[in-house]
């Protein structure tokens, strides 16, 4: 019987230590945590190497005459945006198409422009194409009075405003 007591009591003593274990819920743990997670937007800006100032300027204009005059664009902010041109509003009172204008992309030297002066439709977009950040553009404005212009212009004047313009496009909208 000396045997059995020796055997029953660590027996005794593993069962009650498993049922202590069990009941006090012990358990494996891990926990993992993050810094803020932040977000931050884009910007859509550009700059105009000649904003607030006239592109070209010639007075004194004869037959033959040309002033050209340049500004370059760029995309100055964090997302692609589509680009155009606006006359806002022009004048011209020479006669037919003797005096004309030529707006020129001059880094692909395509023409955005070729007709008479003032021959944009005032308020309406001239599509530039779509400029990744950092894209800059450099158009020349090439304006000329015919040769063949008689004394009927003399004295005459044409002007036009023009206004630069960016719209954000959406990121599936750009090509990569």
């Amino acid at each position: 019987m000396k045997s059995s007591k020796k055997i029953l009591v660590p027996l005794a003593t593993l069962a009650a230590a498993g049922a202590i274990a069990v009941g006090s819920g012990a358990t494996f743990s891990s926990e993992t945590g993050n810094t803020i997670s932040a977000v931050t937007a884009g910007s859509l800006e550009h700059t105009n190497s000649k904003d607030g100032q006239a592109i070209f300027t010639l007075k004194d204009m004869k037959p033959g005459d040309t002033v050209t005059g340049s500004l370059t664009l760029t995309n100055t902010g964090s997302l692609p945006a589509a680009f155009a041109l606006v006359e806002k509003e022009s004048t011209n009172t020479f006669t037919g198409s003797n005096l004309t204008l030529t707006i020129t992309d001059t880094a692909s030297g395509t023409d955005v422009y070729d007709g008479t002066f003032g021959g944009l439709v005032d308020g309406a977009r001239t599509e530039l194409g779509e400029w990744a950040p950092e894209e800059a553009h450099t158009y020349e404005f090439t304006v000329r009075l015919d040769e063949a212009t008689t004394n009927v212009d003399q004295r005459k004047t044409a002007g036009a405003t023009y206004t630069w313009t960016s719209v954000q496009l959406d990121g599936e909208d750009f090509p990569k």
